[in-house]
């Protein structure tokens, strides 16, 4: 299989605090990652150098054949899509959802002068009918509902046709039913053949759609655990990264954790 990111060794310091210890990751070409850890276990650390916007202290960083320090990032960046809430608070309020969308063709929040082709439409709303957000395209973005905006990042992260996909947090501030179309829509996407390599990370099990093919556990900075999600998502080690004792159940697909 071809890798999509490796991290070799990898540790990351920001003055006293080490943010990431001795991290070894592999994606493969094809892969469904979650990543999953309490706060301060540092997966948006991860995701940040996954996405190049941060490079490491010490190890190597390896993204789509290309070595972080030995790269344009600049020209490397278009072929990573993110949705994250530090993208979401740049998305202009005023701006209509398939302008949101469209606009990641020049990398921009909020259409000004730019031209756009007419496959750049049909791509646009071809994503916006396999994130469930076609009937939106004419409202702007201030006024969806939280379940909403999240399924439109998502959209507008595969604009450019990414080969990796990664995903923050997707479920945050979510309520039962924006969470549970939001992962219905993720399972559609799991499953899709011609999807990209995807990394998703989240504090919740039940956040995981089907479809994701492995896990990682992280606390302190480090990895507790990572492989095939069934092999990861035990009771023994899901209470290791988590610190308390926890039971881990499957049913249908769908993971639910509880204290033991």
């Amino acid at each position: 299989m071809v890798a999509v990111a490796e991290l070799a060794g990898v540790s990351v310091r920001r003055g006293t605090a080490l943010l990431l210890h001795d991290v070894n990751f592999k994606v493969e070409e094809g892969d469904r990652w979650v990543i999953i850890g309490p706060n301060g276990a540092g997966k948006t650390t991860l995701l940040a150098l996954l996405s190049t916007q941060m490079h490491p202290t010490t190890g190597v960083v390896e993204v789509l054949g290309e070595y972080l320090g030995a790269v344009d990032v600049f020209e490397l960046r278009p072929r990573i899509g993110v949705a994250s809430s530090s993208i979401a608070h740049r998305i202009p309020n005023r701006e209509k959802v398939a302008d949101v969308i469209v606009s990641a063709s020049y990398g921009v929040m909020g259409r000004w002068r730019e031209t756009y082709e007419e496959m750049d439409h049909a791509r646009a709303l071809e994503l916006m009918r396999l994130m469930h957000v076609e009937d939106l395209a004419g409202r702007t973005y201030g006024t969806l509902s939280e379940g909403e905006r999240k399924r439109v990042e998502i959209a507008r992260a595969l604009m450019t046709d990414p080969e990796l996909l990664l995903l923050d947090e997707p479920g945050a501030g979510l309520d039962l039913r924006g969470r549970e179309i939001l992962v219905k829509t993720l399972s559609e996407l799991c499953e899709d053949p011609d999807a990209p390599t995807m990394v998703l990370v989240t504090h919740h099990v039940e956040e995981i759609p089907e479809g994701i093919s492995h896990a990682m556990l992280m606390a302190h900075g480090s990895v507790v655990a990572a492989g095939p999600i069934d092999e990861v998502l035990t009771d023994e080690k899901l209470t290791a990264a988590f610190g308390m004792p926890l039971h881990i159940t499957k049913i249908d697909g769908r993971w639910t954790a509880r204290a033991a």
